[in-house]
């Protein structure tokens, strides 16, 4: 009998997660984590009496009650409600989209009948011409004022790429509400851990051995000869050397300032929509849980383009990716190992679908 039933590869919210379950069952887990901390991306460091999000704002929000009912659980949330703001050429204005927006770009939209009617003005010109693309859906469906003003722009920096070659998928995950509500997501439960994410995931992984600083890929065969199975979150073409080829992400590249001020903008998260700003959005850290502080702390967050290394962040989800990952993904179950989490299974996933995803498969593991 091998030492361990299960190894966990990675201590991020998915891995964290796989692992609670299976110890909750009384197997044998024993977690890799390549950095000296747990959380994945959604780590959190404490820097003059504010928890800065280190790579990049992580909120929690989710209707699935049972992931609601897990991490609340675990460690104390304290409500937060996203309502960022936009900032195109010096004028803020609400998102995602909705009746406040709408009476900022025309102040004669008052009503949701308003609404509708300036929609369907502004849409009249481009029916019939929605090829899928982020361009093509946006003019048939909101026009070319709210394209022009908050997402062209935007989308282009974050993907390095046109509009007209990005698939609609990307815009249409966005509401679109006709009533004045600034709440960015539509989900029923919202907030943020108390004590930041890195206590969430420490309490998911209560009781399991976790080893610190170890990359699994340096001696995959050492540590997978430990377990029975092996549960795998890294990026899934690293796991086979790339040998197959590279799979495609954007990245983040983070601009970190400490500022000798008590506020710089009044709010957690400033998107910037228009071309002449180089930063994606500025994150004002002491805003999510209302760290109190003298000082300030503020993030220029920067899109690039990924190369191996670096932080994986947004799959690029076209054919040749797609059916790569699908090809790696098969060949890690014909080894034996389940790969999941984000990088796992090349997805871009919120949180709580993260933690879904984890608890799904651990029920599957134990069935």
């Amino acid at each position: 009998m091998k030492e361990y039933d299960y190894l966990v590869v990675g201590a991020g919210l998915y891995g964290a997660t796989v692992a609670h379950f299976l110890r909750k069952a009384g197997k044998r887990v024993l977690v890799l984590e390549k950095e000296d901390h747990s959380a994945g991306i959604c780590h959190q460091e404490r820097e003059e009496g504010i928890f800065v999000h280190t790579h990049g704002a992580h909120i929690f929000h989710t209707s699935d009650e049972e992931v609601w009912s897990l991490v609340t659980s675990l460690t104390p949330f304290r409500p937060y409600v996203n309502q960022p703001k936009a900032n195109y050429h010096g004028r803020l204005y609400s998102m995602p989209f909705n009746m406040n927006t709408f009476h900022q770009l025309w102040p004669e939209v008052v009503t949701e009948e308003d609404a509708h009617r300036k929609l369907e003005e502004e849409c009249a010109p481009y029916k019939g011409i929605d090829d899928g693309t982020v361009e093509g859906w946006c003019l048939s469906h909101i026009g070319p004022t709210l394209y022009e003003t908050l997402v062209k722009h935007y989308t282009e920096k974050q993907w390095g790429r046109p509009c007209s070659e990005l698939d609609s998928s990307i815009i249409r995950r966005l509401p679109l509400r006709f009533r004045y509500d600034d709440n960015y997501f539509n989900d029923i439960c919202q907030g943020l851990p108390e004590k930041g994410y890195d206590a969430l995931a420490d309490s998911l992984l209560e009781g399991v051995k976790v080893l610190y600083g170890v990359d699994f890929l340096e001696k995959k065969e050492k540590w997978m000869g430990l377990a029975e199975k092996t549960i795998y979150s890294g990026p899934i073409d690293a796991l086979f050397g790339y040998s197959g080829g590279t799979l495609s992400w954007r990245t983040l590249k983070f601009e970190k300032e400490t500022l000798d001020q008590e506020d710089f903008q009044g709010m957690a998260v400033m998107n910037y929509t228009d071309e002449t700003v180089p930063w994606t959005r500025i994150v004002e850290h002491k805003h999510f849980l209302g760290d109190v502080s003298p000082r300030t702390i503020v993030t220029r967050e920067y899109s690039d383009e990924w190369t191996p290394g670096r932080e994986a962040l947004y799959p690029l989800k076209d054919e040749r990716n797609l059916s790569l990952a699908a090809r790696y993904k098969e060949l890690a179950l014909q080894e034996g190992i389940l790969p999941g989490g984000r990088l796992g299974t090349y997805q871009y996933l919120d949180m709580d679908d993260v933690i879904r995803l984890a608890i799904d498969d651990a029920r599957k593991i134990l069935s």
